[in-house]
């Protein structure tokens, strides 16, 4: 747990994507909790909070998680539905096919 508190920007890429057994998403949701008020948190995920559901098999934890990190100065930047990494590599097939 110290070792997530120290660092001044934790980033968390494609949350949601695996399932979390609930002892992963306990640890994940003391980690939050630590970090809340005094350092940031920065989560990349192609999920929609309506969809963790999946993610953090509790319902209840879930609603904890989302939560604890809508609140308190929280940024929510939706950037769409589509992946950058797939953008990316569709624009490079269609350069080299051309």
């Amino acid at each position: 747990m110290a070792r997530y508190g120290r660092v001044d920007l934790l980033c968390l890429d494609e949350l949601g994507y695996l399932e979390l057994d609930r002892r992963g998403a306990e640890l994940l949701f003391e980690v939050f909790t630590e970090r809340e008020e005094r350092s940031s948190i920065a989560i990349a995920s192609h999920s929609a909070f309506s969809e963790w559901a999946r993610t953090f098999t509790d319902p209840r934890l879930c609603a904890a998680i989302v939560d604890r990190l809508s609140m308190i100065d929280a940024s929510i930047i939706e950037t769409g539905t589509e992946s950058f990494r797939l953008r990316t590599t569709k624009r490079r097939r269609t350069n080299r096919a051309s």
